[in-house]
């Protein structure tokens, strides 16, 4: 126990008394694990709570409808065939896996915009309530939370729109890029090679897409802003920084596409035995998927602090943090009014 109280201390001096200013993707990681062990247990309560949910529909696929994949699977298949593609392995798997994902994204979204939402609403408030020493509090955070619900969502609503946005900008693309080397007479395996290529090139685009939006989230959930403008404003944000979000972007997806093809392969295809290990790999793989999504939030708010070079005062006591502030500030302001409006009434 009192190792435990010398850690949250050191935590206290090492980890808050600082400016965090351009840190780079592994000292982010670093001050996201002091933040973890600090306000363990209300990181932990949101992960099981808001996280492990999601995950479980997500990675299971329980509301995914196998004929509708299996016949959008066919037409993207025919899609790129008349393009100029030729269905190798490659492309077949390609095309069913983004199937999947968007059905899987669509079908889920009602719990996207809700549990998972507000499961980044609190790990943002857990952060900045530890980097002003205090404990996660559920009665202050729904307070915080009816305030911030509608930005918040409307924040989210402009992310799905770019993410469709972008998604659909690359299908165009690649079909039309490729119909133009089909017709100009270009070998298959050139096709191929020029998908790859476009593919790759989108990848790094859409990369920066993603951590704008992250970033977005997060901006709606501390500032007074929403939708295009915080969009705008995290664009701004992570200029000169963009190095360090691809960073946390490329780890994030690495861990989570570890955790997905060890739940494929272990839970959906094979089992020992009498397919008893699925009754414990399968929780066990969703608490780990819920875990690196936890800390890919933590690390997008660290970010935040960091491209925003946030300095913790230099004070040792307690200071409210900024959705605390902001609550009170909009508790005051009525208060304020009454004394105008009597003197007005005199």
């Amino acid at each position: 126990m009192e190792k435990r109280e010398d850690s949250l201390q050191n935590f206290d001096v090492e980890g808050l008394n600082h400016a965090i200013h351009g840190m780079n993707a592994l000292e982010i990681l670093r001050e996201t694990v002091r933040i973890l062990r600090y306000n363990l247990s209300g990181f932990m309560a949101i992960a099981a709570v808001l996280i492990s949910p999601v995950c479980a529909v997500q990675m299971s696929n329980l509301l995914v409808d196998r004929s509708l994949l299996k016949r959008l699977s066919v037409r993207l298949m025919l899609l790129a065939r008349s393009s100029g593609l030729p269905l190798r392995p490659l492309i077949k798997q390609s095309c069913q896996k983004f199937s999947e994902t968007a059905i899987s994204s669509a079908v889920c979204f009602p719990l996207y915009a809700t549990l998972l939402l507000l499961s980044k609403a609190a790990v943002v408030y857990s952060v900045d309530c530890t980097y002003s020493r205090k404990k996660f509090d559920p009665s202050k955070f729904y307070v915080i939370a009816l305030k911030i619900c509608s930005r918040v969502l409307s924040t989210y609503l402009w992310v799905s729109m770019v993410i469709v946005g972008c998604l659909t900008l690359f299908v165009v693309l690649l079909v039309t890029i490729s119909s133009t080397f089909s017709v100009l007479g270009f070998s298959d395996d050139f096709n191929v090679y020029m998908a790859i290529l476009e593919g790759l090139i989108f990848s790094v685009a859409f990369a920066n897409a993603v951590i704008i939006c992250n970033i977005a989230v997060v901006i709606s959930v501390l500032e007074d802003v929403s939708g295009p403008q915080a969009l705008l404003g995290s664009s701004a944000l992570i200029k000169g920084q963009t190095q360090v979000g691809l960073l946390i972007f490329l780890g994030s997806t690495m861990g989570m596409a570890f955790v997905e093809g060890l739940f494929e392969q272990r839970v959906k295809l094979l089992s020992y035995g009498d397919g008893s290990s699925r009754i414990w790999e399968g929780p066990l793989l969703v608490v780990m998927s819920s875990f690196v999504m936890l800390i890919d939030f933590m690390m997008s708010t660290v970010f935040y602090f960091s491209c925003k070079s946030y300095t913790m005062e230099a004070s040792t006591g307690e200071v409210d943090s900024i959705l605390e502030r902001m609550v009170v500030s909009d508790e005051a302001a009525p208060i304020k009014s009454q004394p105008q409006e009597l003197k007005h009434q005199h």
